[in-house]
Order: structure tokens, then C-alpha cells, then sequence
């Protein structure tokens, strides 16, 4: 097989890869915006939840994780007599948007927690209620803050997504492998595969930046 010829599968596998990156990049943002609020709540339940899903999906495998839904969650659901069994798709975008959650919410706290302790005094003074002083005040401060972190946990997420190669997923990866067994021209695919990835990198960071100037500009026109 010529180059050329590899072309066609493995953007088929780009494809697949580009949907997971999205799917889990935008579920792995909600995630880290509830679990980083939560775990500056006053509730102590809010808190104690928060503050477990961060500590287990920060302190164990993104493989793990993964193995977990797609190969030990169906047996658990079976053993109660549940079906609890994943598309691999859904396994991959949730095992993924799970892991960058995690990682992300402490992105939201700190960025939450270096809001300067005037901007609350003022709000106090003004009779806001702590969640007006949330969205109001202290949000529109702390977004800006997170992207630089956020860019770089969305890129992290981009190539996170090889694992999903494991489970069977014809992602990017998993596609470069069946024509690898193939054709055993390792050296060209590998390479095709490995500037892939950095163009969708590459994009992914100019996203992530141009969204970042507009967030930055709407914090201005907040005042």
C-alpha cells in the first residue's frame, strides 16, 4: 500500500478522535465548574461529594478508569441484575470528561479563591446574596483566569484519547494499528499519525486561545 492509500482510515479515526476530544472536553467543563464550586459550598454533603469525585479520579488511572466502565461496570449491573452496558463511545467520552473534570475543577476553585477579597466585601456591601456574588461577581473574574489551564487540559484531552484504541474504538490510533498489523509499514504510519495529532493539537490550541481573548474581552466590558 502507498501513503496515500492510509489516508482515508486514519482520517476516518481523526474523525472519531475529534468527536471524543468534543463530547469529553464540554462534559469535562461542566464537571470541573460543579465540582469546583461544590467544593467551596458550605453544604458538607455538596462538599464531601465534590471532594471524593476529585480525589478518586485524580489519584487513580485514566486506563483504570476506563477498563472500569467499559469491562467492570457490566459485571457489577449484572450481578444486581442491572444492564449496564456501555457503547464504547459513551465509555470513552465519560472515562475521558470524568478525568479532565477532575482535574479541571481545581483549576475552577483556585481560580474562584484568588478573586480578591474586596470584590466580596463590595458586594456584601451592595446586598448581594452569596450566589449573586457567585455568578455576578466573582464568575466573570475567574473564567478568564481558567483558560490558560483549561487549554492546556483540553490539549492533555486530545491525546488522552488514544487509550479508547484499547477498548476496541476506531479512533485515530486504533485505525493506524489495524493498517500497521497490516501492512507492517510502521515507520509512515506512525508518522502520519504522529503530525495528525499535532495538527489537531495545533487547532485545538488556536480555539482555545481566540476563546480565551473573548473571554478576556467580555470581562472588560463586565467592568
Amino acid at each position: 500500500m502507498h501513503w496515500t492509500e492510509y489516508a482515508a482510515p486514519l482520517l476516518q479515526g481523526a474523525w472519531v478522535t475529534t468527536q471524543l476530544t468534543v463530547y469529553s472536553t464540554v462534559l469535562g467543563a461542566v464537571l470541573a465548574f460543579a465540582a469546583g464550586i461544590g467544593k467551596l459550598s458550605g453544604n458538607w454533603v455538596l462538599k464531601g461529594v465534590s471532594v471524593a469525585y476529585i480525589e478518586v479520579f485524580r489519584g487513580t488511572s485514566l486506563l483504570v478508569q476506563l477498563f472500569w466502565l467499559y469491562f467492570a461496570l457490566p459485571l457489577a449491573g449484572a450481578a444486581i441484575g442491572l444492564d449496564l452496558r456501555l457503547p464504547p463511545v459513551l465509555a470513552g467520552v465519560l472515562a475521558l470528561g470524568l478525568n479532565i473534570g477532575a482535574y479541571g475543577a481545581e483549576v475552577v476553585r483556585g481560580a474562584i479563591q484568588a478573586v480578591h477579597t474586596d470584590q466580596h466585601e463590595a458586594a456584601r456591601a451592595l446586598n448581594f446574596s452569596p450566589r449573586q456574588t457567585l455568578w455576578d461577581i466573582v464568575i466573570p473574574q475567574a473564567v478568564p483566569e481558567m483558560m490558560p489551564s483549561f487549554g492546556n487540559l483540553a490539549v492533555q484531552n486530545l491525546k488522552d484519547t488514544a487509550l479508547v484504541s484499547l477498548i476496541s474504538l476506531g479512533d485515530l490510533t486504533f485505525r493506524a494499528e489495524q493498517i500497521r498489523n497490516f501492512t507492517q509499514d510502521s515507520t509512515t504510519i506512525y508518522t502520519m499519525v504522529l503530525f495528525t495529532y499535532f495538527g489537531m493539537a495545533l487547532v485545538l490550541t488556536v480555539i482555545m486561545r481566540a476563546l480565551e481573548r473573548y473571554l478576556a474581552r467580555w470581562r472588560a466590558a463586565k467592568g
